[in-house]
């Protein structure tokens, strides 16, 4: 392995330039003007998977946007391992607070600026280039590689869990592992095992038939606004619960073995609190900061749209209101359970002068994976060996719906391998990648195609 590993060292610089090709692509997939980019996009993967030394690359279309599937399985007998990954990014709004244009890769004290620097071209291409590594040096690969990187990660990827239901024979492997998570801290090697799913409605409350004038029938007729926010506070009881009804029925409690590693952690919430910018945090009683981020559920109101919201003033009863409501789930958690729980006791509390429409926007399953599977065991050793320092186990708090999908339809486990930071902007303009961390994933996934072909 150490020939591997030092031409991997020795080709930093060659990684990074082809990087910052890809990085120039503006493939945002919300954006109908991005079409031709995506594509370009796409066909740039595509090359790369065979100049990597993938035996067969092929494009599929579909409703929206295409996937790369690339694969060599000359390591018959030896287990199958599926790199997945994401070429598509987020919408560069607002343009105004970028620091550099973020289309043009700026590398800045060791980490390269721009959109899709960490989310998620820097961490897929890692493993493109490990696995061109074993190919340069040693002509084969010791295990068995398939690739699938998808352009709709952003947007809910629709497409790619048809493909997954379409495809399972093609798509057949061992592990799949992902790299579109974070690390627990610069520097450390940290394996996710955890992730919140997902619920998300949308309620509509309707009043008069039009806005009314507050001075004529203030005092007499429901205010669509006043009522949702009433309802949404409601929501919540004086200890941070959640008061939906029977809500917390499938939630699993946390292992002695999970506290204690939590508490390893040495997480501060001081530091938490000044990094976003809060005097104090705030969460469901009788759990630390950790517990209230991974292994308890969650509803907030992600906005409200309703009445009069330009400059001045208007003096109306507004007809509507609209809110956004997102509930994160933890394992056991079923999320078409909970919007059904959602809109039952929702309406329940909704009174007679306005009238409710509730609609279960999307979702996504939370997911909980065993840390005593062979390709959990073999990517934690592959990441302690390329870092040189032991490995943290943690949980997020956020959702990637398509694990749970790879999981339940291929029967195998998923292996979340993040090298990014949760501070370096993804999603925010001035998003960035540590450069460092870019040649430790490139490693890691170096060791783990040998580890777990042993």
């Amino acid at each position: 392995m150490q020939d591997i590993i030092e031409y991997i060292k020795n080709n930093q610089n060659n990684y990074i330039e082809e990087l910052k090709e890809l990085l120039r692509i503006p493939s945002i997939s919300t954006s109908p003007e991005h079409k031709t980019d995506i594509e370009k996009a796409a066909e740039f993967i595509k090359e790369k998977l065979k100049t990597a030394g993938m035996s067969h690359v092929e494009i599929f279309k579909t409703e929206g946007h295409p996937l790369i599937y690339g694969e060599w399985l000359g390591a018959p007998g030896k287990p199958t391992v599926l790199f997945y990954g994401h070429y598509d990014v987020q919408p560069v709004d607002p343009v105004e607070l970028w620091n550099s244009p973020p289309f043009e890769p700026v590398v800045k004290n060791g980490k390269i600026y721009a959109r899709g620097a960490t989310d998620d071209k820097g961490q897929l291409y890692m493993h493109i280039k490990s696995v061109e590594a074993f190919f340069k040096m040693e002509g084969s690969l010791p295990l068995n590689v398939k690739f699938l990187i998808e352009g709709e990660e952003e947007i809910g990827s629709s497409n790619l869990e048809i493909f997954i239901n379409n495809n399972a024979e093609l798509l057949k492997c061992d592990a799949v592992l992902i790299s579109d998570t974070a690390l627990y801290a610069e520097g450390v090697p940290t394996l996710t095992y955890g992730l919140r799913g997902l619920t998300y409605m949308e309620v509509e409350l309707t009043g008069p038939k039009r806005d009314l004038h507050s001075g004529s029938f203030g005092g007499a007729v429901g205010n669509p606004v006043n009522i949702l926010t009433n309802l949404i506070s409601k929501m919540h009881d004086k200890n941070g619960r959640i008061t939906i009804p029977h809500f917390y029925d499938d939630v699993l409690k946390p292992t002695k073995k999970e506290r204690t590693n939590f508490n390893k952690l040495k997480f501060s919430d001081k530091k938490f609190a000044n990094e976003i910018g809060v005097a104090a945090l705030e969460g469901e009683k009788g759990y630390s900061t950790l517990e209230r981020l991974w292994i308890r559920p969650t509803l907030d109101c992600n906005g409200i749209i309703g009445g009069f919201t330009e400059k001045g003033a208007k003096t109306i009863i507004p007809a509507k209101a609209t809110a956004k409501i997102s509930m994160r789930l933890v394992a056991n958690q079923d999320t078409k359970k909970i919007a059904k729980l959602f809109t039952k006791y929702f309406k329940s509390i909704t009174p007679k002068s306005v009238k409710v429409k509730i609609t279960n926007l999307h979702g996504g399953q939370p997911i909980l994976m065993p840390l005593d599977n062979p390709a959990t065991m073999a990517a934690a050793k592959s990441m302690e060996k390329a870092f040189g320092r032991k490995i943290v186990f943690i949980r997020e708090g956020g959702s990637i719906p398509i694990v749970s999908v790879f999981s339940k339809k291929l029967r195998a486990p998923a292996i979340l391998m993040g090298l990014g930071l949760d501070s370096e902007n993804l999603h925010s303009p001035n998003e960035h990648f540590n450069l460092k961390h870019f040649q430790l994933g490139i490693m890691s996934s170096a060791y783990f195609i040998k580890e777990f072909s042993i």
